[in-house]
């Protein structure tokens, strides 16, 4: 077996401080070694719930409202009743923040599950008891060493499916699909699989939204088979406002392949470069100029424009 990538898109920081955090669970302040759920959740039993991952940023929790929106979205869709309002939710959030005493570089999963099933079956008639909320912040400030080596992909044959199957833009907590591609991309060596959409073109990786650079111009996929990743659209709203010609496409990996630039976003990391797509270096390895421009205006948004904690 070819030897497997030694961080991930997701690697941060070590804190000590984390061995000791409180978790929000059901209401609930209790200390991660005591944090649990049933193991008749549903989310457990099968994967039945929905799940926000959000950043905390000099006290502000980046777009707070859009990933509130998102949850909420997709909790109407698969008709989970949260039982909360989304000030209610930023309230708790709030509280988990405030009880470990976080201000800054904090990663917030907040997470929400149809509840607890009075039988091991997947009829959502069998979770009788409401749903269940865990909310864990951890200190996690991003592993700075990202930009100086880039994020390895490799191109596996586990595509990104259509609507009618499992939507790709419900952030759910069933990530099967995503996790087999991941392994598939960890055999490889890489950091991250790049998916390819049902026919074939550039998608998306199993965790983040990918881009290229080509020309000058930024392109990225229709947005039809992925997640609809809220970093995602913010870099899309600054090429737009910036002079920063950008194209939602259809594009194959012989485009990705001859970029200029490949890059990611996501909720964790920001935009982050991309090195090298199945061993083929993109442009010289290192972050190009228009990821440097767009990592320093997307750095000043954060700063502008991070949701209050309150959910104004």
């Amino acid at each position: 077996m070819p030897a497997q990538s030694d961080r991930s898109t997701h690697e941060s920081v070590y804190d000590a401080r984390n061995s000791d955090i409180k978790i929000y669970v059901d209401g609930e302040l209790v200390h991660r070694d005591d944090a649990k759920v049933s193991v008749y959740d549903s989310g457990f039993m099968l994967g039945d719930g929905v799940w926000e991952g959000l950043r905390l940023h000099r006290g502000r929790i980046s777009f707070l409202t859009e990933h509130l929106d998102r949850l909420f979205e997709a909790a109407k869709f698969l008709d989970i009743a949260i039982g909360m309002t989304k000030a209610q939710i930023a309230e708790a959030v709030k509280s988990v923040l405030d009880a470990n005493g976080m201000t800054d570089d904090a990663h917030i999963r907040l997470m929400v599950t149809r509840g607890r099933k009075k039988k091991p079956f997947q009829d959502p008639r069998l979770s009788e008891f409401g749903p269940t909320i865990v909310i864990i912040a951890e200190h996690s400030q991003p592993w700075a060493g990202v930009w100086e080596r880039g994020i390895r992909l490799h191109t596996v044959p586990h595509h990104r499916g259509l609507p009618l199957t499992q939507d790709p833009k419900l952030n759910s907590h069933s990530k099967l699909n995503c996790i087999i591609a991941l392994n598939h991309a960890l055999r490889a060596g890489a950091d991250e699989a790049l998916m390819l959409d049902p026919h074939g073109f550039v998608c998306t990786t199993n965790a983040c939204n990918f881009f290229i650079v080509r020309g000058g111009e930024v392109w990225t996929s229709t947005g039809d088979y992925c997640m609809n990743g809220i970093t995602r659209k913010k870099v899309i709203e600054l090429c737009n406002a910036n002079s920063i010609r950008i194209f939602q496409k259809n594009f194959s990996l012989v485009d990705a392949y001859g970029a200029q630039e490949a890059f990611l976003t996501g909720t964790f990391g920001g935009p982050s470069p991309v090195s090298e797509i199945d061993g083929r270096v993109i442009g010289d390895g290192r972050p190009g100029p228009t990821l440097l421009r767009l990592r320093e205006l997307y750095d000043d948004l954060v700063r502008r424009d991070a949701g209050l904690l309150s959910g104004d």
